[in-house]
């Protein structure tokens, strides 16, 4: 394949792909960047009620969030919003974004990554959670090779009250 050729045609049905969960939030591989010349990837995000995602900023990646099921809260920069099937948010790099089910029923939601290469943190992090407690600071380094910066914004806890979220 040279450059200008496009990527091989993929095809995922429904239910393929690899499925993994940590806690309360999932992730379905379905896209790999190897599939689309490096262009994007895509994951789906299965939330269990109550599940949050913690407050993050990544340096390398946007991404583009479907919600496909249930109600999805997301807090980027100084904006919230609650999103139900159809909704579309745009959470850019560089800016620091939490995630949550606002429901009291199960959710989920399509998430696209521009570039690609982000998925294999999240292959990375299941395969360390898969294999006991994560150490602080092999999980620390992960983060970091990805360029991903977690925070505890002041807004966090009133979040996790009103939503009845766990944190942990």
């Amino acid at each position: 394949m040279t450059a200008t050729d496009p990527p091989p045609l993929t095809v995922v049905r429904p239910g393929e792909g690899r499925s993994e969960r940590l806690g309360g939030f999932g992730v379905d591989f379905k896209l790999w960047g190897h599939q689309t010349g490096g262009a994007m990837s895509v994951v789906e995000h299965p939330f269990a009620v109550g599940a949050l995602v913690s407050p993050h900023l990544h340096t390398r990646e946007d991404e583009y969030s479907i919600v496909t099921e249930g109600e999805i809260g997301f807090r980027s920069g100084d904006r919230e919003v609650v999103l139900g099937p159809g909704g579309y948010l745009v959470k850019p790099r560089g800016e620091l974004h939490a995630m949550w089910n606002a429901s009291d029923v199960p959710a989920r939601m399509i998430e696209i990554i521009t570039p690609a290469g982000f998925e294999h943190f999240f292959r990375e992090v299941c395969e360390m959670v898969a294999a006991g407690p994560p150490d602080a600071d092999e999980a620390a380094a992960l983060a970091d090779r990805y360029g991903l910066l977690f925070e505890t914004p002041d807004w966090l806890p009133d979040v996790i009250a009103r939503y009845g979220l766990d944190a942990n």
